[in-house]
């Protein structure tokens, strides 16, 4: 129980960490179709320029990632499984993911727009000054995220059926009926139940 509980948050754990790489990406993406060639001189003028400390973290978090697919895929090959199958569609994981990315753009701005000089609060740093960007590139980067996610799945799926349908099944051993407890069962004395073969003595 330990053990699929530790599989299921390293799973968990696997899968959003696709996440920050995916909002970064929005994130750029958004300022150099906005911005074109000047992206990023104008990334360093709303003083984003904290983003080049965040890329080593996001960068161990996806070699995590792939390491527990690779460790699940591992499993997979000896014909077991360690993940169960993603129960949702391709459309409503795609609208998820999209719809995570938005709102982490949106909560990165804000905080941008409250903490960092010279970037604009509220709304206008959100989606003015071609922030609305964000919204299509999120689908976009949405949609490549669904893919990544189900392609994993169908790979982990895919290779556990096949390697657990060639591997030899050890048959099965019948579990034999418990044999009931000895039970001691009291004799009575003779004289007591009357089966004395010799009779009273003859009074004198």
């Amino acid at each position: 129980m330990v053990r699929a509980d530790r599989r299921s948050a390293l799973r968990g754990l696997a899968q959003a960490g696709l996440l920050p790489p995916a909002a970064l990406a929005v994130h750029e993406l958004r300022y150099l179709l906005a911005f074109g060639p000047n992206a990023g001189i104008e990334l360093q003028r709303q003083g984003h320029s904290y983003l080049h400390s965040v890329a080593p973290w996001i960068a161990a978090v996806v070699a995590l990632a792939a390491g527990v697919f690779l460790r699940a895929l591992g499993r997979a090959f000896s014909g077991r499984t360690s993940v169960s199958r993603l129960s949702v569609s391709f459309a409503t994981l795609w609208l998820a993911c999209s719809g995570c990315l938005v709102a982490i753009y949106m909560g990165q701005e804000f905080l941008e727009g409250l903490l960092a000089a010279g970037h604009p609060a509220g709304w206008i740093g959100i989606f003015g000054y071609g922030g609305w960007w964000a919204i299509p590139v999120a689908v976009c980067i949405g949609l490549v995220l669904a893919a990544v996610y189900h392609a994993a799945d169908w790979v982990l799926g895919e290779v556990s059926r096949r390697f657990s349908a060639s591997l030899p099944r050890r048959p099965r051993r019948v579990a034999s009926s418990p044999r009931p407890p000895l039970v001691a069962v009291p004799q009575p004395a003779p004289v007591a139940g009357g089966w004395s073969g010799r009779g009273p003595p003859v009074g004198a």
